[in-house]
């Protein structure tokens, strides 16, 4: 029995190392790819493209959505950014999904809202309406007050009341840069068979918010916070350009994303689960898939959105384990899917990968660690897997945090000065050692817990 548990740590040891390479070799492919596209879009006037794209009569009115619950420190800023968009016809319904502080009360107070009648035909279902309200200042701000019911049904709300034919969800602790929802029209507007945009977010902690808008750009001096900048900086570039390219795309972020309303509602709107966002794009191109529509999902580089990241560890895990299980349960329900070429990119690579790479990942790193300490400790262990195993989970993470900074600064989202990106270059030597092993213990123990499907507040700071 002993013989035997050590030759299963032996190949869970070799299984783990295969593990490694492929992850990397995945997100090295991904960020050269990424950068290829950036080098050809940096020969490109994209300021004269979307100026010229701001004063055609080409374009698509929009409805900004932003459930917003508990969100009293930020909520009146998110707003103000809203209102200051570059673009010709939108509209903004704020969704107060019974919150328990002052959103409601502060919107109301600082915006002189009154209620209004509701004229529209509710199609989705939602947790009751008890008031909607306009502002006499700004005619294109709707406020919707609801019982609580999460935020898919916030958004279906709010989807039953929205006038125009495209939907932009954002999360209500957001600041849009101002030519966000011209970047996301313009992918509309080049490929008809877009059906949903998305986009780089940025992290707001640390930096100088001014009138409502991102003023100066910074990196906290936190560690929690700084390591989540390098997260988002390689999460973007090295997986949403690549997956968009190979229109593998199935993962929007919900703080920013663009949606063709007709076909949200042709598909029932948002399911009530955990992770809402990926499965709402995994079943629109599932129906498109099934009902033979052409369809493609863009996703945009430069930094649209701006959001506040966990500033403490408690609230990390939180969200980490709430992604962890949001993403086994839409697997779940999509399992179908899998491997299925009726799908198309998505059910034969796409999906896959987020079920053996993502999913079985936590799994397969925990046995992996336990072996080599279980191989070393009964001097068993193979020094040329030490050597590969410190190489493909150090050395080769810390490359790739390099590289997602280079990119950061090649397409000009830059800090000022150097100072910032030296302190990013050194939390890039540190991850690898201080927050990766963090945040896979919690992934793994998220794994074997996803039926709780508990949210798990965020501390928010005000703006």
């Amino acid at each position: 029995m002993f013989a035997f548990l050590l030759a299963f740590f032996e190949q869970i040891q070799y299984l783990y190392l295969f593990y490694l390479a492929i992850t990397n070799i995945i997100t090295t492919w991904m960020i050269w790819v990424t950068l290829k596209q950036m080098v050809r879009c940096y020969y490109c006037d994209i300021d004269m493209l979307l100026h010229s794209l701001y004063h055609t009569q080409v374009y698509t009115p929009i409805s900004i959505l932003a459930p917003a619950y508990n969100e009293q420190e930020t909520i009146i800023s998110s707003v103000y950014s809203l209102l200051k968009l570059h673009f010709q016809e939108y509209e903004i319904v704020i969704i107060n999904d019974g919150s328990k502080d002052e959103t409601l009360e502060r919107i109301i107070k600082e915006f002189d809202l009154y209620s209004v009648a509701i004229t529209q035909e509710l199609t989705l279902e939602h947790a009751k309406i008890r008031n909607v309200y306009h502002s006499p200042h700004y005619k294109n701000l709707t406020v919707i007050d609801k019982e609580n019911g999460g935020k898919a049904d916030a958004l279906n709300s709010a989807i039953n009341l929205a006038n125009y034919p495209l939907i932009c969800c954002v999360d209500a602790d957001t600041i849009l840069e101002e030519d966000a929802i011209l970047h996301g029209l313009e992918k509309f507007v080049k490929d008809r068979r877009v059906i949903a945009v998305g986009g780089a977010i940025g992290i707001t902690n640390g930096s100088v918010i001014k009138d409502h808008k991102m003023s100066e750009r910074k990196v906290p001096n936190s560690l929690i916070e700084g390591f989540q900048i390098l997260e988002y900086l390689r999460g973007f570039f090295a997986g949403r350009v690549g997956w968009q390219n190979s229109n593998g795309l199935v993962l929007i972020s919900g703080a920013f994303g663009i949606f063709k309303k007709d076909l949200v509602l042709k598909i029932g709107g948002y399911r009530h689960t955990i992770g809402e966002d990926l499965d709402l794009l995994i079943r629109m191109r599932r129906y498109c898939y099934e009902n033979n529509i052409a369809h493609q999902v863009k996703f945009v580089s430069d930094i649209l959105c701006w959001t506040q990241c966990p500033g403490d560890y408690q609230s990390l895990l939180k969200q980490r384990s709430r992604w962890q299980k949001g993403l086994l349960e839409t697997l779940y329900h999509h399992r179908k899917m899998f491997f299925n070429p009726k799908y198309g990119i998505v059910g034969t690579l796409s999906l896959p990968y987020f079920f053996l790479i993502e999913a079985l990942g936590p799994i397969i790193t925990f046995l992996g660690v336990v072996s080599i300490i279980v191989l070393y400790m009964f001097g068993l262990v193979n020094p040329y897997s030490i050597v590969l195993f410190f190489l493909l989970e150090f050395v080769w993470g810390v490359m790739l945090n390099i590289f997602a900074l280079y990119l950061d600064l090649f397409t000009k989202h830059a800090y000022v000065g150097y100072w910032p990106y030296m302190k990013l270059l050194l939390l890039s030597l540190l991850e690898p050692f201080v927050y990766k092993p963090l945040l896979k213990a919690e992934l793994f123990v998220a794994t074997f817990n996803f039926m709780n499907a508990s949210w798990g507040e965020i501390k928010r700071k005000a703006l």
